[in-house]
């Protein structure tokens, strides 16, 4: 088992080694591709938000109601010949299993595939009482022999080639192994079999556990499991508390759901549910010695939390690493601890502690690829800055986050520093957008994107010259610039003005706000991201506005979604945050749904466009066909591969982890420059920051503009 770092620069170490294994980074690459695609092919066929929010109702019934679940379930499945038995910790878990292979006269133990047994360590504890413990599940088999633990929850050896497992299984068998898959397969079927055959005690996993009738099952794409608990005379489920289920049919809906996530099939090759203990040859009076281990480890406190219960919605299958860019690039062991991806970063800190946790928890990009797909519905995203937030505030963040927080807070302080790095930067922007002559040794890892230049007037200096005039306006509308459009690109909301100037929209702007706070909240520092984010409602309270405006997807996700919660316990602004994230709305959702902007509207310059969909866009809003019909509207819209895909930013991430910013910003550099288009939109600054750098750097000859500069352009006097 691989240990979980100590500190960020031990991180960065073990980020770097993954970033360099080639095999890894061409596996994950290949897989990424084919799952998201596959996964989509195999969800039209459903209900799938329909299917996701019925998993979530259950799985959160089930929650509210753990103790009353189990004691039916003990119930049912003791009137089966079931011994239920229940652990409250890792510890207690190993010693009754361990009890129950003393009790039996157990020698040999076969397990199928189970995260609770990875949970618990259960493999280490049953060897260290003699016990002989062999893994059957394929996966699962390979890395016991390597010593390591799974890098993904379905498919625990995926970061390893062909040639790395002949060689493993070469040393196992004693005998030349050849490299040919299937070879393989055939070798490590002879090998488990006499397993399967000599073991005296079976111990599966348990996918649910049905309470009405004291039923458990295995969900599987190999036979082993089916061995496991049928061919041995002693067969022990191991569960957690969360397992629980009222009713079958609540698990069959969950099935519907889970194979389609985790492998992208309809169902896999065996479910099978194992109701009360079975008939067994080889078991005294021919009836199988069946055990049921659940295990808390902290469930029943966390079922407490109203925020963080939801994690419980979780059924094992992997899909928030499938969709992960982080785990793409670095793989499951930099991905997590034992349990893996985005669930892996929340379960680490609740069932294997903080110290294990804290520096995880900072490798979350923030795309929420996660939430989207996730089959119960869970806020991981959320989830993840709220354990920030929790370790920041019990630890620290360190000296710089804690000086940035309380520059932000000032929003006067704040905005004077950013006004007067203008005047600093000059000796290195050369009278360009872009520092081109940092020192090298201020760039360290920072060097594989060019960093943009402030701007020489701000847009809130601007305002006054710009501001229009309506004459009976359509209606009434604020923007929130946030940092980087004020400071940074001013011309990106100029190009807004003009827009909704022509359409006789009243424009105001109000200078009171700040910064959204979102990279605070990146950071942990969710009291300073409170502060900042009550100045912005106040800010904006005293307009009727029909609408609020703002040309950054992040900006706009984080406002709308994020403001009415992390306001919820502040009864003097939680009316007024609602009511201002009612209004919030982003700049292509607004030009295209509210002012109805078509075709007609713009002079189309048949210039070749490319677009990448920035994540609080597309996932974040939900927004998807308005950006990419006004690109066609106003020039030739070329599709771009993986346009939903992440590009590296993240705000403070790509700061934080510039290696892994780096490689997700090289992947989406290839794919644009592969459509030959002459222009690049986006709808968020960050995004236009790390794109436009990064085609500066590499001499990649496309104009990365924001899309309201676009639609601008092209708007028909």
């Amino acid at each position: 088992m691989h240990e979980a770092p100590k500190s960020l620069s031990d991180y960065r170490k073990q980020i770097d080694e993954a970033l360099q294994d080639d095999f890894l980074r061409r596996t994950l690459d290949t897989f990424a591709v084919s799952y998201r695609a596959n996964r989509e092919a195999v969800f039209q066929e459903v209900d799938e938000r329909g299917l996701i929010a019925q998993i979530a109702e259950a799985k959160d019934y089930a929650c509210r109601h753990m103790e009353e679940l189990y004691q039916q379930f003990k119930e049912q499945a003791e009137k089966r010949g079931v011994h239920v038995h229940r652990a409250a910790t890792a510890k207690e878990a190993n010693e009754i299993i361990a009890r129950i292979a003393k009790e039996n006269d157990v020698k040999r133990v076969v397990k199928s595939k189970s995260m609770t047994a990875e949970e618990i360590q259960l493999n280490p504890a049953l060897e260290a009482e003699g016990l002989i413990v062999d893994e059957t599940d394929l996966g699962e088999w390979i890395i016991q022999l390597r010593h390591e633990g799974p890098s993904h929850m379905v498919m625990p050896a995926i970061h390893l080639s062909r040639y790395q497992v002949a060689d493993d299984f070469t040393k196992a068998t004693g005998e030349k192994q050849d490299t040919d898959v299937q070879k393989l397969v055939k070798v490590a079927r002879v090998q488990l079999r006499r397993k399967f055959i000599a073991a005296d005690m079976g111990i599966s996993g348990c996918n649910f556990a049905v309470a009405e009738n004291g039923a458990v099952s295995t969900v599987t794409n190999e036979g082993n499991a089916r061995m496991v608990t049928t061919l041995p005379r002693v067969h022990v489920a191991i569960a957690g508390l969360d397992k629980l289920i009222p009713t079958l049919d609540q698990a069959l809906t969950a099935l519907l759901v889970l194979p389609r996530n985790a492998t992208a099939q309809r169902l896999t090759s065996y479910v099978t549910w194992m109701c009360g203990a079975g008939p067994c040859a080889s078991a005294p009076g021919n009836k199988k010695i069946m055990h049921v281990v659940f295990l808390d480890n902290g469930r029943t406190e966390i079922a407490k939390d109203p925020l963080f219960s939801q994690i419980f919605r979780c059924v094992r299958c992997g899909a928030c690493a499938n969709v992960c860019p982080v785990f793409r690039l670095v793989g499951g062991h930099k991905m997590g601890y034992i349990y893996i991806g985005a669930i892996g970063l929340l379960l680490t800190f609740f069932f294997h502690g903080k110290d294990k946790a804290k520096v995880l928890c900072q490798n979350c990009v923030g795309c929420e690829s996660c939430a989207n797909v996730c089959a119960g519905g869970i806020d991981l995203p959320r989830l993840i800055r709220e354990i920030r937030s929790r370790v920041t505030e019990e630890q620290g963040g360190g000296a710089q986050a804690a000086l940035l927080a309380s520059v932000m807070k000032n929003r006067k302080l704040f905005h004077s520093l950013l006004k007067f790095a203008k005047y600093a930067q000059k000796p290195f922007t050369g009278g360009t957008q872009f520092q081109r002559h940092l020192p090298a040794i201020f760039l360290g890892k920072h060097g594989f994107k060019a960093l943009p230049a402030i701007a020489n007037k701000s847009f809130r200096d601007r305002w006054p010259e710009i501001a229009p005039k309506a004459q009976n306006p359509a209606m009434r509308v604020a923007i929130f610039s946030g940092c980087a459009q004020d400071f940074v690109y001013p011309e990106q909301l100029e190009a807004c003005v003009k827009i909704l100037a022509a359409k006789n929209v009243a424009v105001e702007f109000p200078m009171e706000q700040t910064c959204c706070g979102l990279p605070l909240e990146m950071m942990g520092q969710r009291k300073t991201s409170i502060d900042v984010a009550k100045q912005n409602v106040q800010a904006f309270a005293v307009g009727k506005y029909d609408a609020i405006i703002t040309l950054c997807a992040s900006c706009a996700s984080h406002l709308k979604h994020v403001y009415p919660k992390i306001l919820a316990d502040e009864p003097d602004v939680l009316a007024q945050a609602k009511i201002f994230a009612d209004k919030v709305i982003d700049f292509s959702s607004f030009v295209h749904d509210r002012l109805g902007l078509k075709a007609e509207d713009f002079t189309n310059s048949g210039d070749r466009v490319t677009y990448h969909a920035s994540c609080h866009l597309c996932r974040g809003l939900g927004v998807k066909e308005a950006p990419r019909e006004l690109i066609a509207d106003a020039a030739q819209y070329v599709p771009c591969e993986e346009e939903e895909v992440c590009c590296g930013f993240g705000g403070t991430y790509s700061m934080k982890f510039p290696e892994i910013s780096a490689q997700l910003l090289g992947n989406k550099l290839k794919n644009i420059r592969e459509t030959r288009a002459d222009r690049l939109v986006v709808d968020c600054p960050g995004c236009v920051m790390q794109l436009r750098g990064g085609a500066e750097k590499t001499g990649l000859n496309v104009k990365v503009q924001h899309i309201a500069e676009l639609l601008a352009e092209n708007l028909k006097r």
